[in-house]
């Protein structure tokens, strides 16, 4: 009987240890269990970080495409204000040109007025010299007329003596 209640014993102990056996490896499969799952949940979070990452990569070249039309744009806007520039100086030179010609043509018409000026200074000039020659005619032919009449004198003041004397 003792020995029966020995080997009852013994068995309840062997069940008892396996129990405890199971319960461990139970214990283990849980732990692994959960390893596997944080093991998952990591790659998930690993996942996701990757594809953040190339959503802020997809961002970034975004942005730097949006920079470098930004800049084309800028470089566009430039090339047009130096073409503006460029229409505005050829204007400026144009009316800088036409202000010459004009210049040139009132310098043309005041070298006209000037030469017409001096056209009629000259036409002046020869009227008074022909006035002047038209005076020493009249003045000569005045003398000579002096002269003619003092000779008639003469000859009359020497005829009356010759006169008288007959």
């Amino acid at each position: 009987m003792q020995l029966l209640l020995l080997l009852l014993l013994l068995l309840l102990l062997l069940l008892l240890l396996l129990l405890l056996l199971l319960l461990l490896l139970l214990l283990l499969l849980l732990l692994l269990l959960l390893l596997l799952l944080l093991l998952l949940l990591m790659q998930l979070l690993l996942l996701l970080l990757l594809l953040l990452l190339l959503l802020l990569l997809l961002l970034l070249l975004l942005l730097l495409l949006l920079l470098l039309l930004l800049l084309l744009l800028l470089l566009l806007l430039i090339l047009l204000l130096l073409l503006l520039l460029l229409l505005l100086l050829l204007l400026l030179l144009l009316l800088l040109l036409l202000l010459l010609l004009l210049l040139l043509l009132l310098l043309l018409q005041l070298l006209l007025l000037l030469l017409l000026l001096l056209l009629l200074l000259l036409l002046l000039l020869l009227l008074l010299l022909l006035l002047l020659l038209l005076l020493l005619l009249l003045l000569l032919l005045l003398l000579m007329l002096l002269l003619l009449m003092l000779i008639i004198l003469l000859l009359l003041i020497l005829l009356i003596p010759l006169t008288l004397s007959y």
